[in-house]
């Protein structure tokens, strides 16, 4: 019975590490960095506003990123 509750916990703390790293990792890919207007216009990308959600910088790869 003792051998199965020590079984039991280290599962347990596995499990919340590895719920714990996986969510760090998750937070880390999910923000996107911001630009400038200035580095958005040296980059040949375009400003735009978007309602109320701030601006938004076009790049001309198509890719779209947040201003600062």
């Amino acid at each position: 019975m003792r051998m199965r509750r020590i079984l039991g916990l280290a599962l347990a703390a596995a499990t919340l590490a590895g719920m714990s790293a996986v969510g760090a990792v998750s937070a880390g890919a999910a923000s996107s960095p911001n630009i400038t207007r200035d580095e958005c216009t040296a980059a040949g990308g375009q400003v735009t506003a978007r309602p109320y959600a701030g601006y938004l910088c076009t790049l001309p790869d198509g890719t779209t990123q947040a201003v600062t």
